[in-house]
């Protein structure tokens, strides 16, 4: 199943590894923003996903730029980040939040979960167990 991936991430090593473990399992990764106006370059290429940090290059800016990919652009969010708490109940647009530090399996369980949302059976699948999902009424897909 392929889909094309935004990394919002600004430590680039992690970003690096990221978009490798991505595109190992054959995923397109449409590139890597470390801050607001990167992301919002990026995502107005329509990708089908944005994989979310918290803190940013340009501040704790991440629950902002989910938002914003989700409304402006239509693009599902989950967010990976060390510091979920920081996102509250959710954020409007977006599916959910991985924890960091996570493992490629969970990172692929995640991606092909967000991309089946878009079909109708899709719908009913189960949420991975490491994905901690936000109130659906909340999401893009």
């Amino acid at each position: 199943m392929a889909g094309r991936i935004l990394i919002v991430e600004d430590e680039i090593i992690v970003a690096m590894d990221l978009e490798a473990t991505l595109e190992d399992f054959g995923f397109e990764t449409v590139g890597i923003a470390a801050d607001t106006s990167s992301a919002l370059q990026l995502g107005a290429g329509n990708p089908d996903l944005a994989l979310v940090d918290i803190n940013l290059r340009d501040g704790a800016t991440g629950p902002e730029i989910g938002a914003r990919l989700a409304r402006e652009f239509g693009v599902n969010v989950v967010f990976i980040t060390a510091n979920p708490r920081m996102l509250g109940d959710g954020v409007p647009g977006a599916i959910g939040v991985l924890h960091k530090p996570t493992d490629p399996h969970s990172i692929r369980e995640t991606v092909e979960y967000v991309l089946a949302l878009k079909r109708p059976e899709g719908q009913l699948m189960t949420p991975p167990p490491a994905l901690t999902v936000f109130q659906p009424q909340q999401w893009r897909a």
